[in-house]
């Protein structure tokens, strides 16, 4: 059986002024159901393992609000992280904490705001990738590319692994510019990088003391008191030691050039929903290309007033109505204490009025 590790980290940023510090975008409804990001990425899982068996990453913060949406999950498998150490001490963390009980567990790693369209391909591949694993690969799921995309990173892969799908990873590669991006699609062997990973733990625990030795001592001994009296003691003196470095360049580039890591294509509708112009190419349209965003949950949806407008992506999130006429291609985004509008071209900009509150010294809109 699988142990599924959720990374309930970040705050999206390019989707401000949504996803807050406080309420970041895998907690709010973004699927197109009231499901939120974090809750459907657990339900995904629903047929490679069990509730027990999900484990999930996320920090202090928001601690309380995952327990809460993910009530069949136990509430000891919620590791809390004391401060973001990017993504390779947060599976490292999984993983020896998952290895105590089982040394052999096969564990997959996965983010908790991507959107998967077509949840039993999605599980095909995982158990693909999963026989890759038990032989001691590690697995990463590269994504069939759709188009030169220069917001992703590549998987350049190689000849076959076994006699699977599996492919060798030869390497990692930056995202491209469009021009290299296109030369990647055109020849044919390279995927897209979603972050997705599946690996026995011991296997990825020795690796990671190849690379990270120190980043590995430290979250060995976390885990050696993980559940004691211990836990926060150790947590607290060894956790702001550990090396912040996402998993990609500190374990998985590395173990790539020593022909330690496959991959298993996939095609099941991913997508990462990185700013608000993908949520609006993901989610159901009305006849004009007009998206209105689900309701939050706590807040009844409030109506939405649309009239002679194209392909606008609309968030309102106040409880007021929100009327727009004669406009096309704009983001708008009605929340309490913040509205935004802005080209959906310019979408992935948005980060940029975050950098710019907290250089202001606004905390309070972040």
């Amino acid at each position: 059986m699988l142990y599924g590790v959720v990374l309930a980290g970040g705050t999206g940023t390019r989707l401000w002024p949504l996803s807050r510090a406080g309420h970041p975008k895998f907690l709010h409804p973004l699927t197109g159901t009231e499901a939120s990001l974090l809750q459907a990425t657990v339900d995904r899982l629903d047929t490679l393992t069990t509730a027990d068996h999900v484990f999930v990453v996320t920090g202090v913060a928001h601690a309380a609000a995952v327990s809460r949406q993910l009530a069949a999950v136990p509430v000891e498998n919620v590791l809390v992280e004391p401060s973001p150490r990017d993504s390779c001490a947060a599976i490292a963390l999984a993983a020896a904490v998952i290895a105590r009980r089982d040394p052999e567990a096969i564990m997959g790693s996965f983010a908790s705001d991507h959107l998967i369209a077509n949840k039993d391909e999605f599980a095909n591949v995982i158990r693909k990738a999963m026989a890759g694993a038990k032989d001691g690969l590690l697995m990463t799921l590269g994504i069939t590319p759709t188009r030169p995309e220069t917001g992703y990173g590549y998987l350049q892969c190689g000849g076959t692994v076994g006699a699977g799908p599996a492919r060798r990873v030869e390497e990692f590669k930056e995202k491209p510019s469009y021009e290299v991006a296109e030369s990647y699609i055109k020849s044919g062997n390279y995927l897209w990088n979603a972050g997705m990973f599946v690996w026995r733990v011991d296997v990825f625990l020795a690796e990671l003391a190849r690379q990270q030795p120190q980043l590995a001592a430290g979250v060995s001994r976390i885990a050696a008191v993980w559940g004691t009296v211990e836990q926060e003691e150790v947590l607290g003196e060894v956790w702001p030691t550990l090396p912040r470095i996402s998993v990609d360049y500190a374990v998985m580039e590395g173990a790539a050039t020593v022909g330690r890591v496959g991959t298993v294509p996939g095609d099941f509708g991913w997508n990462d929903v990185g700013d608000f112009h993908t949520l609006g190419e993901v989610l159901t349209a009305d006849a004009a290309g007009n998206v209105v965003v689900g309701h939050d949950g706590e807040v009844e949806r409030p109506m939405v007033l649309l009239r002679d407008t194209e392909n606008l992506v609309v968030v309102p999130g106040s409880g007021r109505l929100v009327a727009a006429m004669g406009v096309r291609d704009l983001v708008i985004v009605d929340t309490a204490d913040a509205v935004l509008i802005c080209p959906r071209e310019r979408a992935q900009e948005v980060k940029q009025l975050v950098d710019q509150l907290k250089e202001l010294g606004q905390h309070g809109y972040i």
